[in-house]
């Protein structure tokens, strides 16, 4: 029998349901961590922390010296301004989920909501 015309057997239809099955369980697990409460912003300029603000606090936040300026309102985050060419980060929509992020890469700024006891250690590895 020839390439072309070769039928599905039994074991194919093994994979394809596994696999299936292993795309639903990751679906299932991203879902799940996005569900987790967001209560924080984190603000990081050049990989270190600048800030950590309440989500549930209204406010505006002058980041890297002014360069920037995030405002906090009704549980989200956005930034309302930047000195940066391309404005991506300004125009980018509004962030209130755990893992959600604002990046502005000429600034070097990462602005990430996170839940309730993120940040903490699972394991120490060696």
């Amino acid at each position: 029998m020839d390439e072309k015309h070769r039928k599905f057997n039994r074991y194919d239809v093994y994979v394809i349901f596994l696999s299936l099955l292993i795309c639903g369980v990751f679906f299932m697990v991203i879902m799940n961590i996005q569900k987790k409460e967001a209560d924080k912003v984190v603000i990081k300029v050049d990989g270190e922390v600048q800030g950590v603000y309440n989500l549930e606090e209204e406010q505006k936040i002058e980041i890297n010296g002014g360069k920037n300026i995030l405002q906090i309102k009704d549980k989200k985050a956005k930034m309302i301004s930047g000195d940066c060419p391309d404005q991506i980060c300004v125009q980018h929509k509004e962030i209130g989920k755990n893992r959600e992020s604002i990046i502005c890469l000429p600034n070097k700024i990462v602005v990430e909501i996170q839940g309730k006891d993120e940040g903490e250690l699972d394991a120490i590895t060696r």
